[in-house]
Parts: structure tokens; C-alpha cells; sequence
């Protein structure tokens, strides 16, 4: 199955709604989706350890420029902060959701990001993975990931999708500031519960990040190290989540296929070890975390041969590669959704 390929409304079976639940039968005979709580214990406590000892060291340094060393560090903590924000809103850590939800807008303040608003987003995504008009995450004003995207842009932006194989590590730049000035946006809008205290949390990070940042540096650094920590984590989030669907098969408006094969179908694995599970915070198991979004993350490595198995055996397309193969998988998809744009006018 080739990665540029958009499904036709009518061009796949959509039966086989019992398969996933033979597949459900075995990950809980095999017991994947008990808790992991020591596991999440000592994430959570090497985060905290790696947050103060950056918070000490960012102290002691003061008004230095070594402090955009600090900035890289802090881009890697966050995002990992994230990653942990990221399994409390599937329900990954308890079995409550009260606890769940705690633990994510704990690291919703800490990160900066709506945790109200990501759920409800990234929920919208996991019920319709590549989906035209149905998810957000191939919905990017900058971006085209279907010949019908890049025909319907626009001025600067038909002009980035031509490049955007170019431009998409420079655009991954703005990453992180998008998605707190997307919060903010859902806050103000009030499409979110709860939005006053939404708008509390947000409003609680904003102002202790900036006078951390401003009160220790002087004012050209202060800008400097906001500009390094803040791009480096959109390229470290971008760069985690651009591997398990950009590129892969885009489902046209109107097609319906069952869970099963509308999660494994446009997702993909990335291969690499325990240290790629690390670097990107599990995502990298994206077909079984698509299958199983309450799986707690380190049971995805555990569940992956079930799963490839299971596929192989009811013919249904997997599709797993190597880290660096994953992001040259990305880049030419977008570069091939863009190609028609680079074609001259005829005169």
C-alpha cells in the first residue's frame, strides 16, 4: 500500500466488525490493559526531578548565555511532560477518570496547553484518523496531506504547500506557540468545560513563565531562550506525531470502514528499540495505541507482535518502519501533495 494513496468512497469492505472484537480478547487475555502504576510513578518522578534540577540550574546560571543550553533542556522535559499529559487524557495511568484528569491538568499548567481543549481535539482524531473533513490533525491551514487540500489553498498558503516538504521542519518551529494560542482561543471561545478554570491554568503558566524568564535574564536573552525552548519543542512535538499517520492513506468523505482497519489502515509503526520508545513517548506504537487508547504505554511494546500477527492473518495491511525511514515516508508524501502546485500555467 503506498503512502500517497486516498481511498475512494466504496474502494474498501467495511465489514469485520467482529475481528477487532476476537483481537480485544486476546490484549485482555494477555493482560495489556492492566495499570501500570509503578511505571507512571517513576515517569512522573524523573519529569519532577528533571524539571527542579533545570529550574536550580537556570537559577545558578543566571543572566548567561549558557542559558540557551537551559532552553534545549527544557524543550526535551516539556515535551516529555507532555507525553505523560498525553496518557492521562486516554485514561492510560487509573482506571479513574477523576485521577486521570488531575494528572493531565497538572501537566497542562506546566506545559501551557488547554487540557480540556487537547482531549476533546485529539479525541476527535482517534475517532477518525486521516478522515477528510473529520480530523483536525490533517485539517492545518499550512499544510496539504490530499491533492483536494492543496487545490483548495490559497495565496501564502498555496504557495507553502508547493514547498512543504521544504518548509515543514521550519513550520514545526511554531508548533508549541500554536498550540497555546489554540487553547487560549477555545478559552475565550468557551468551547470547553469548565473555561474559567481553563483560562486560570493558562493565565497561571503564561505569567510564571514569562517572569521566571524575565526576571533572571536580561531582556535580549530572555527573548533568545523563549525563542530556542519554545521552537525546539514544537519541532520535538512535531516530530513525534508527524510519524504515525502523515503519509499514510487519507479516507475520503463519505467512506466508512470498521474500527479495526480504519485504525490500522492509516496508521504506522515506528521501529527502533526501547530508546525510540523513549523519544517518542510511545507514540512510535501508533496502530496498537490507535487500537487501544487506554493501553498504558509500556504494555504497546508487549502488544505490538499480537497485533502484526493478528493482521497478517486476517490480510489486513501493517505498516511499521525505522525512525529516519518514517520522516523521508513524510516528506515525500508532502512532497508529492504539493507537486501539482509546482506545475507551470500553461500560456
Amino acid at each position: 500500500m503506498r503512502a500517497t494513496e486516498v481511498f475512494p468512497t466504496g474502494s474498501l469492505r467495511a465489514g469485520g466488525g467482529s475481528d477487532f472484537a476476537e483481537l480485544a480478547r486476546l490484549v485482555r487475555r494477555a493482560g495489556l490493559l492492566r495499570r501500570r502504576y509503578g511505571y507512571y510513578a517513576a515517569r512522573i518522578t524523573v519529569n519532577v526531578v528533571l524539571l527542579a534540577a533545570g529550574a536550580v540550574v537556570f537559577v545558578l546560571l543566571g543572566d548567561s548565555w549558557w542559558q540557551l543550553l537551559t532552553a534545549v533542556f527544557f524543550a526535551v522535559v516539556f515535551t516529555q511532560l507532555a507525553f505523560v499529559g498525553h496518557d492521562a487524557g486516554h485514561r492510560q495511568i487509573f482506571r479513574s477518570r477523576r485521577a486521570n484528569d488531575l494528572v493531565g491538568h497538572i501537566h497542562g499548567v506546566l506545559t501551557g496547553i488547554s487540557y480540556r481543549w487537547w482531549v476533546s481535539k485529539h479525541n476527535r482524531h482517534h475517532a477518525n484518523p486521516n478522515h477528510a473533513g473529520d480530523d483536525p490533525d490533517i485539517d492545518i491551514p499550512a499544510l496539504a496531506f490530499s491533492p483536494e487540500q492543496a487545490r483548495g489553498k490559497r495565496g501564502v498558503l498555496r504557495w507553502v504547500v508547493k514547498y512543504q516538504a521544504f518548509l515543514f521542519l521550519p513550520l514545526l518551529l511554531a508548533e508549541a506557540v500554536m498550540l497555546r494560542i489554540a487553547s487560549v482561543q477555545a478559552v475565550l471561545r468557551r468551547e470547553v468545560r469548565s473555561a474559567t478554570t481553563e483560562a486560570t491554568w493558562l493565565v497561571l503558566h503564561i505569567v510564571g513563565y514569562l517572569a521566571a524568564v524575565f526576571l533572571v535574564l536580561s531582556p535580549v536573552k530572555a527573548v533568545l531562550f523563549i525563542l530556542v525552548h519554545q521552537g525546539l519543542m514544537g519541532v520535538y512535538l512535531g516530530c513525534s506525531f508527524a510519524p504515525n499517520h502523515k503519509g499514510m492513506p487519507v479516507i475520503a468523505e463519505g467512506q466508512r470502514l470498521d474500527f479495526l482497519r480504519k485504525q490500522v489502515l492509516t496508521s504506522r509503526d515506528v521501529v527502533g528499540g526501547r530508546w525510540v520508545d523513549f523519544l517518542l513517548g510511545g507514540l512510535n506504537y501508533q496502530i496498537e495505541h490507535h487500537l487501544f487508547p487506554n493501553m498504558p504505554r509500556p504494555n504497546l511494546r508487549r502488544a505490538q507482535p499480537l497485533v502484526r500477527r493478528f493482521c497478517q492473518r486476517h490480510g489486513i495491511s501493517y505498516t511499521q518502519c525505522g525512525l529516519l525511514r518514517s520522516y523521508a515516508w513524510v516528506l515525500r508524501h508532502l512532497h508529492a501533495v504539493g507537486a501539482p502546485l509546482r506545475k507551470p500555467v500553461p500560456a
